[in-house]
């Protein structure tokens, strides 16, 4: 007989009745199920069982093992104290559907002799033959379940391939059925159209991001009830748009997977991304999208390329450094790294210093940027000079006919606004003004509404305040399109915008260094597949950029005559620049004679110079100085003459020789040459030539 498994040291104890529904949704739906599990109260009751506990701790968990379920944790700790006589449950899979909880609860009772009871039958598991019964319904029980979950996963995976599968709908879209749709608001759907122009033309989400921000502009964000709100965006709202193929117009399913760990607070189940191609579905122009698949496509792979990995060349930044994230070591194979060294820290630097970063090795190469951005520069002026023209006429067509898309993005926002304000008013307008309760918060809603109006109208105010509208001649702009050099090296042009332009025509550049020729070897791969090579001068180890060994002797040669601003503007006037190309200055030329110990000038302090330029040295002579000057020119006495247009240099000492007296006779017998001016007249003018 089954009842003669129930001893009287069985019904001394308590019976447990554990009652467990896998999900909320049966709790609240499958009400007939849990009045049955609470029913089986009166079989125990008939079994002899006066003393009843009823856990229900675990509604709504599942006993696949996935989640940690306090009742039956409970359960099994009161029958390992052996207070426990019987364990009641409408059908045993109640208690677990997986060999871990279900067998430490069969071992449990079988210590402490505990029996267990369902609607059929009562288990002893101190009888062998009910252990074994126990342990095939538990592997039964789990392979039920496994049954069950690959059935209906395999539905639900035969459904998504075919692209019926709809779960749930981004922002932006809604549920048609077995397909999305557009969201009807006309608002939401520019704001998202919005977010992959500002994105194309900034070339970052990053940048993207920034420019909202900068214009005070919300995005649409989907709640966990599907609604839609409009709040400040982050990086994530833009990057997970960017990244979702739906908004291309693509269906897909099996982006994710779960994966399941086990830590001290009990099992977790993570989240991780597949790869494209481990998608369950990918099934393009599957229905209306925002942007074309195509166009989404590309600007999904500009902003993953925007990472700086070894096959991605990062995001264009606010570097003067053309070449960043595009130019790598042809020794080594890795990416140089670029430092800006400098007193402005302007001046950038390529090297390949990853090797000694993480291993310790020698560096391979490193050189000066400057000269290297110069040549590519230049390389990629020629290619583009062509059509810049053209391009630039068409660009501002383009202009022209651009919307401004920040006045448009506010208006939308105003009409919006306007629309909540007058639902606030008409909500106002139909209560009972005597409800005082309900009237003042609907004031207080209508209030607010008004409000935010008042908002979007200043931001539109003051967006067209500072939009003023600039006419642009075209023959101006010939003009400056003709001279792409001269845009090129504006102050004003963006080093981002320069950056992407590089991107766009040259897909990398491997350099390297001949070292027997001091020469930097640049191998430039273009985006159409063509290849050339460039070489440059390196500057070798301790060369600098030295003034030349002209300007040092000129220099040395004034400093006789003339103070340190003189010499200046005596080196520009001859074009004559510093050894960085500058233009000189005094303090660039003090500083230039403190390097080379050249010595200042210092009037005599007798007042009789040793050296003098032509006007005080024909002076002295008492004749014309063109006719001191022609005679220094031919030979006739000796004169230092440093610079083609510079001043004429003579010793006093040489004045006083036969040859200057005998210019001297000469120009007072000779009518044709000027005897030169009386000693006692005075000129306005003094000059040192």
């Amino acid at each position: 007989m089954i009842t003669d498994k129930v001893r009287p040291h069985h019904l001394e104890r308590k019976a447990l009745l554990y009652v467990r529904q896998s999900s909320a949704h049966q709790v609240l739906h499958n009400r007939e199920s849990s009045a049955l599990q609470y029913a089986m109260r009166d079989r125990l009751t008939a079994l002899g069982w006066s003393e009843i506990e009823v856990i229900d701790d675990d509604l709504g968990r599942s006993a696949a093992g996935g989640v940690q379920r306090a009742g039956f944790e409970r359960m099994v700790a009161e029958v390992c104290l052996g207070k426990v006589g019987a364990v009641c449950a409408r059908e045993v899979s109640r208690f677990a559907r997986n060999s871990r909880d279900w067998q430490q609860l069969i071992e449990m009772c079988r210590v402490v002799d505990t029996v267990l009871v369902d609607q059929e039958t009562i288990y002893a598991p101190r009888h062998g033959n009910d252990r074994l019964l126990l342990g095939l319904k538990g592997s039964l029980n789990e392979y039920e379940l496994d049954l069950l979950r690959q059935r209906s996963l395999s539905a639900r995976y035969e459904k998504a391939r075919r692209g019926e599968l709809v779960v749930s709908a981004p922002v932006g879209f809604v549920k048609a059925g077995d397909r999305y749709e557009k969201d009807p608001d006309r608002r939401v759907q520019e704001a998202i159209t919005l977010v992959f122009d500002k994105v194309q033309e900034l070339g970052s989400a990053r940048q993207a991001l920034c420019w909202f921000h900068e214009h005070d502009l919300d995005l649409p964000v989907k709640q966990n009830n599907g609604d839609t709100t409009w709040r400040r965006p982050n990086y994530a709202t833009i990057h997970r748009m960017i990244d979702n193929p739906i908004y291309g117009g693509a269906y897909a399913y099996g982006k994710t997977a779960a994966a399941s760990g086990y830590s001290a607070d009990g099992v977790s189940v993570k989240t991780r991304r597949k790869a494209r191609t481990d998608w369950l579905a990918l099934m393009p122009n599957a229905h209306e999208g925002y942007v074309s698949w195509e166009r989404a496509e590309a600007i999904r792979k500009m902003v993953s390329s925007n990472v700086p990995t070894g096959r991605h060349h990062g995001a264009p930044k606010h570097g003067d450094a053309l070449l960043a994230g595009l130019i790598r070591c042809n020794r080594c194979g890795r990416k140089l790294t670029l430092k800006y060294t400098g007193a402005k820290h302007g001046i950038p630097r390529y090297s390949c210093s990853r090797a000694w970063m993480d291993n310790g090795a020698p560096h391979c190469i490193a050189f000066g940027g400057l000269r290297v951005d110069d040549a590519i520069e230049n390389a990629l002026l020629a290619v583009v000079g062509p059509g810049a023209i053209a391009a630039a006429t068409a660009a501002e067509k383009e202009a022209g006919q651009r919307r401004d898309q920040v006045r448009e993005a506010l208006g939308r926002d105003l009409e919006a606004a306007r629309y909540a304000a007058d639902r606030a008013f008409r909500q106002y307008d139909a209560a009972d003004p005597a409800n005082r309760l309900v009237a003042g918060e609907l004031e207080a809603r209508w209030n607010r509404a008004l409000t935010h109006v008042a908002e979007v109208e200043a931001k539109i105010a003051a967006h067209d305040a500072a939009m003023p509208v600039a006419a642009v001649d075209p023959l101006a702009l010939g003009l400056l399109a003709s001279d792409l050099k001269t845009v090129w090296s504006a102050p004003t042009t963006d080093a981002r915008l320069k950056k992407r332009i590089v991107r766009t025509l040259i897909h990398e550049v491997v350099a390297d260094i001949d070292d027997v020729a001091a020469e930097i070897v640049l191998v430039v791969h273009w985006v159409g597949g063509v290849h050339s090579e460039m070489r440059l001068p390196k500057r070798r180890r301790g060369q600098r950029n030295s003034t030349s060994a002209d300007v040092i002797t000129a220099v040395r040669q004034l400093v006789l005559i003339a103070n340190d601003d003189l010499i200046a503007g005596i080196l520009n006037r001859n074009g004559l620049k510093s050894g960085n190309g500058n233009r000189w200055t005094r303090e660039r030329v003090t500083s230039m004679r403190s390097n080379y110990r050249i010595p200042v000038f210092k009037p005599a302090e007798d007042g009789i110079e040793p050296w003098l330029n032509l006007s005080n040295a024909a002076k002295l002579l008492q004749i014309a100085p063109k006719t001191l000057r022609l005679a220094a020119e031919a030979g006739e006495i000796e004169a230092i003459h440093p610079l083609p247009d510079g001043p004429w240099i003579f010793a006093r000492a040489a004045l006083t020789t036969s040859a200057a007296q005998s210019i001297t006779e000469r120009a007072r017998q000779n009518p044709r040459y000027p005897a030169g001016s009386h000693p006692g007249q005075q000129s306005l003018f003094s000059s040192i030539t």
